[in-house]
Formats: C-alpha cells, sequence, structure tokens
C-alpha cells in the first residue's frame, strides 16, 4: 500500500498551484517531506494525474526466470 493515497497528493498538489502556500509550508502543515511534495508537483506537471498515481507494479516472472534471478 502506498504512504501516501493519490487524493491526499492532489489536495497537496493542488494547494501549492493554488497559491496557498510554498514547499516548506505545505510540508509542516501536512506532514510530507519537502522533496517529496516538490516531486509530487514535478511529477503532475510533467505527467499529469497519472504522475501522482504508483509507479511501482509487481512483475510476473515465469519459472524459469525466477529460478535464474
Amino acid at each position: 500500500m502506498a504512504k501516501y493515497s493519490y487524493e491526499f497528493k492532489k489536495m497537496i498538489v493542488d494547494a501549492y498551484l493554488n497559491g496557498e502556500g510554498g514547499y516548506k509550508h505545505l510540508s509542516s502543515v501536512y506532514g510530507p517531506a519537502k522533496r517529496d511534495i516538490q516531486k509530487w508537483v514535478h511529477n503532475y506537471q510533467t505527467l499529469g494525474d497519472e504522475g501522482l498515481l504508483r509507479s511501482r507494479k509487481n512483475d510476473i516472472y515465469s519459472f524459469e526466470k525466477n529460478f535464474l534471478l
């Protein structure tokens, strides 16, 4: 499970983009690290909503590939 939900990230990104505070202020109000908020804003501006979704996915490997890894 992701540490922060899509909805939570979107709320903070929207707050930043609407001028409700800078990274440091939003970090102190909502809790995530300033760097995380910077990443979320960058990802949102670059990729849109997809940028806020969890990017890791479980890969499914065949038995042979698992054995070789």
